[in-house]
């Protein structure tokens, strides 16, 4: 997505797409942040999050990690 188009907060957009797709794995890009938690962001579906600035080598193993978790619910 480009900067500047979403005009939702990432939680927001997130229940919304878990709403419409369950199975749908959420990984959150924020930045320090008081307001969501890896529990908050749990009890809303979200996979994980992921703290900016981003580490190319973190983002690759929780991208692979949620992916790989997905596989083997079904």
């Amino acid at each position: 997505m480009v900067h500047g188009i979403v005009k939702k907060l990432g939680d927001k957009l997130a229940v919304e797409l878990i709403a419409i797709r369950p199975d749908i794995p959420v990984i959150l890009c924020t930045g320090f942040s008081k307001k969501i938690t890896e529990e908050s962001a749990a009890g809303i579906g979200i996979r994980s999050l992921v703290y900016k600035p981003i580490v190319k080598n973190d983002l690759v193993k929780t991208v692979r990690k949620v992916l790989d978790e997905a596989n083997h619910s079904k």
